[in-house]
């Protein structure tokens, strides 16, 4: 990553060499794949579970449940789980409006589509930034358990994402169809429109 000033010589601050060898060299990519697979494996196992239970897939009283155990405010001396209140405030919003029938199975299958996008490794960044996302909200209802370090996972492999799926379906999915910002080989294959050139681009950084 280099950062541009807006200046007449344009200074670039480059990612120290340490940064650039763990998150976007290949040869940092069997540390990546361990990570993903024991990540995807907690996931796949969490959703598994829910999609097997009536709790989560029918009633959703298992997110009912859930939402109302931490939302709750104890008598006086205990402490609440939730330390903020707008996030309280959020969770009893989420009750008020009974979502939990529909979003319980949001949830259930949400966990399960991650753990097997990460174990496959295709679209890894994306996959480990919702994985991250649910890790969050759970502490922040106050669910520590193995979440802080699930998510801290989650947060290096959106680091690595150009080489995290390197021995999974990214190797090939990823340099295909490009990013937002650089076009993939399906892109560049297209024929050129009249008179114009084909579309600029390169394949991911992690490819080789």
């Amino acid at each position: 990553m280099a950062i541009g000033l807006a200046t007449p010589g344009r200074t670039q601050i480059e990612d120290p060499p340490l940064a650039r060898f763990l998150f976007s060299d290949p040869l940092t990519a069997p540390l990546w794949l361990v990570l993903r697979v024991f990540l995807g494996y907690q996931w796949v196992t969490a959703g598994w579970h829910k999609v097997q239970d009536p709790a989560w897939m029918a009633t959703g009283d298992g997110l009912k449940s859930f939402l109302t155990r931490a939302a709750a405010l104890p008598a006086a001396p205990a402490k609440a789980a939730i330390t903020f209140d707008w996030y309280r405030s959020f969770l009893q919003g989420l009750l008020d409006a009974q979502v939990s029938t529909w979003f319980a199975k949001v949830v259930a299958v949400g966990e399960l589509l991650i753990g097997v996008a990460l174990i496959l490794g295709l679209f890894t960044g994306i996959a480990a930034f919702f994985g991250g996302f649910l890790n969050w909200n759970f502490m922040m209802a106050g669910a520590a358990s193995t979440n802080p370090l699930l998510f801290a996972i989650a947060v290096a492999l959106i680091l690595a994402w150009k080489v995290a799926g390197y021995y999974g379906l990214d190797r090939y999915v990823l340099p295909a169809l490009g990013t937002p910002w650089q076009a993939g080989t399906l892109a560049r294959a297209r024929p050129a429109p009249a008179g114009g050139a084909a579309a600029p681009g390169g394949a991911p950084a992690h490819v080789r």
